[in-house]
C-alpha cells in the first residue's frame, strides 16, 4: 500500500508533466504536438496522458494520486534488470523505455510482461537515467537566449542575495542578512522583497506566500538550484496551486538574468544605506521599500518600452489575476513530513510529543503542519480520513493506563500450534526412517556376508 506522503509526491509529478496542457487558449493540434512532446521526454503513452488530464480536469490535484495495489512483498523490478536496463539507456541514451523493455525481454533476461513501462520509468528517473537525466549529462551547453512573457503573472523568478552585516545577534554581534525578492518576468514588477536574518526555506516560503495573497496565483515560476527553492514543499505547494515548477539548468546563471540584473541594482540601494548604518531589521526594510517604491517600480525600465515603469506595466497589463481563498492557500502551504508511533500512541514531532492514538501503534504516519503555529497539527494515514492532533499536555498526576485495542493484546490459545506442527513434523520423519532400507540385513546372493 502507498502511503500518503509518496500519493502526494507522484501527484505532484504528474501535475508538473501535464502542465504545459493546462494553459489556456490551446488549440487541438497545439495540443496533439505538446502531448507528443511529453510521450517523448516521459517515456508513457498518449493514451495515459490523457487519462491523466482526465483525471485532474475531473479531481485536480488528488485525481492523480495512484490507487493503492496492496503490500508488496518483493521488490517491483529485481536488481540485476534495473543494472541492464540502466546499461542499455548508457549505450543509447534516446532509448525509450519501450525498446529496453523489448531488448531485455528478447535477450531471455525478463519474462514477457515481467516489466511495467511505468515502474521501469519511476526506477530509472530514481536512479538518475531518466530520459531528462540523459539529454542533461550530454547536452555540452549553449548560450542563453533572451526571453520575456507577453503578460504578468505568466512567469514569475526568485533569487537570494547577501545584504549587509547588522548588529542584530545576541550581545549586539553582527550578522549578515539575506534579500529575497519574487520579479515578474513580463513587467519586471517587483512583487516581494524583503531582508531576513537567515536564509533558509521559510523566508521563500514567506516571500513566495506573501506574493501570491497581493497579486494572484503565477501559471508558472522560475527557480535556480539552491536548496531553498528545490525542495519537497516547493513541488506540493505549487501542484496544490496548479502552478508550473521550473529550475534552471545547473551552472548557468545567464539563464536566471533578470532576477540577477535586479539584484545588481539592489546594489546600490546597499551602497546609499551603508551610509546610514541600520541597526534594526525593521530600519533596513523600511528603506528598502522606500528606494524600491521610488527608485524601481516607478522608473522607466529599459526593458518596457519609452516611459513604462514596472509598476504602470503591471498594473496596466490586462491579463486577469487568479487568486485563490484563503483556506485553499493555507492548505497549499503546510508542509509534511512522516513519524512512526511509538508504544503509547504518540509521536515526537518538533521537540513536543503529540497523542496520535493506540490504533496506530508501530505505523508511520504523515504529520501535515503548518511552520508558524505547531499547536496542533494534522494526521493522515493510508485509509483513513485526516484527524487533529494537538500537543500532548503532561499533568502532575499519572493518568490511567489506556486499554489496548482487542486486535494488538494478546490471543488467548488452549495449544500450543508451534509444538502441535512440531510433534506432526516429528512423526512424519519418524515413519520415513522405519520404511528405510537397511542395507546391512541384505544378504548378497551367493554370500554369506553383506
Amino acid at each position: 500500500m502507498r502511503d500518503q506522503k509518496k500519493a502526494q509526491e507522484i501527484a505532484a509529478e504528474r501535475v508538473q508533466l501535464l502542465s504545459p496542457l493546462l494553459a489556456d487558449g490551446l488549440d487541438a493540434a497545439k495540443a496533439r504536438q505538446i502531448r507528443r512532446q511529453i510521450c517523448e521526454v516521459s517515456g508513457l503513452s498518449e493514451r495515459t496522458i490523457r487519462r491523466y488530464l482526465a483525471q485532474y480536469r475531473q479531481a485536480g490535484f488528488e485525481g492523480l494520486k495512484p490507487k493503492g495495489k496492496g503490500t508488496q512483498t518483493k521488490e517491483a523490478i529485481p536488481h540485476h534488470l534495473l543494472e541492464q536496463a540502466i546499461l542499455l539507456r548508457r549505450e543509447v541514451p534516446t532509448r525509450s523505455i519501450a525498446q529496453i523493455i523489448q531488448i531485455l525481454e528478447w535477450e531471455k533476461l525478463a519474462e514477457p510482461g515481467q516489466l511495467k513501462r511505468s515502474t521501469l520509468q519511476e526506477k530509472l528517473a530514481e536512479k538518475g537515467y531518466s530520459a531528462r537525466h540523459m539529454r542533461m549529462y550530454n547536452d555540452p551547453g549553449v548560450a542563453a537566449r533572451r526571453f520575456q512573457r507577453k503578460a504578468r503573472n505568466q512567469l514569475w523568478h526568485s533569487d537570494i542575495k547577501y545584504g549587509p552585516y547588522l548588529p542584530i545577534g545576541p550581545g549586539g554581534e553582527k550578522k549578515q542578512v539575506y534579500l529575497v525578492a519574487f520579479l515578474d518576468d513580463a513587467t519586471r514588477f517587483v512583487l516581494h522583497a524583503g531582508f531576513y536574518p537567515t536564509m533558509d526555506q521559510r523566508i521563500v516560503e514567506q516571500g513566495f506566500r506573501e506574493s501570491i495573497q497581493l497579486y494572484g496565483v503565477p501559471e508558472s515560476v522560475y527557480f535556480d538550484n539552491g536548496k531553498q527553492y528545490r525542495t519537497k514543499w516547493m513541488k506540493r505547494t505549487c501542484s496544490k496551486l496548479g502552478i508550473r515548477l521550473l529550475y534552471a539548468k545547473p551552472y548557468s546563471p545567464e539563464s536566471t538574468g533578470k532576477v540577477e540584473r535586479f539584484n545588481r541594482v539592489v546594489g546600490h540601494f546597499l551602497d546609499e544605506v551603508g551610509l546610514e548604518k541600520p541597526t534594526t531589521l525593521d530600519q533596513l526594510n523600511e528603506r528598502l521599500r522606500v528606494w524600491l517604491s521610488e527608485c524601481y517600480q516607478h522608473k522607466p525600465h529599459s526593458a518596457l518600452g519609452k516611459d513604462q515603469s514596472p509598476e504602470a506595466t503591471f498594473r496596466s497589463d490586462d491579463n486577469i489575476l487568479r487568486f485563490v481563498g484563503t483556506e485553499q492557500l493555507a492548505q497549499a502551504f503546510l508542509h509534511c513530513e512522516a513519524r512512526k508511533v511509538d508504544k503509547s500512541g504518540c509521536i515526537s514531532f518538533m521537540g513536543k510529543k503529540y497523542e496520535v492514538g493506540l490504533s496506530f501503534i508501530g505505523c508511520k504516519v504523515d504529520v501535515v503542519y503548518d511552520p508558524s503555529d505547531i499547536t496542533e497539527v494534522t494526521i493522515e494515514y493510508e485509509g483513513h480520513a485526516p484527524w487533529t492532533a494537538r500537543e500532548l499536555v503532561i499533568g502532575e498526576r499519572a493518568g490511567k493506563r489506556p486499554t489496548i485495542p482487542d486486535y494488538l493484546g494478546k490471543q488467548s490459545a488452549e495449544h500450543s500450534r508451534l509444538l502441535d506442527a512440531a510433534s506432526e513434523q516429528y512423526a512424519s520423519r519418524t515413519d520415513v526412517q522405519k520404511t528405510a532400507v537397511s542395507y546391512r540385513r541384505v544378504k548378497k546372493e551367493g554370500a554369506s556376508h553383506v
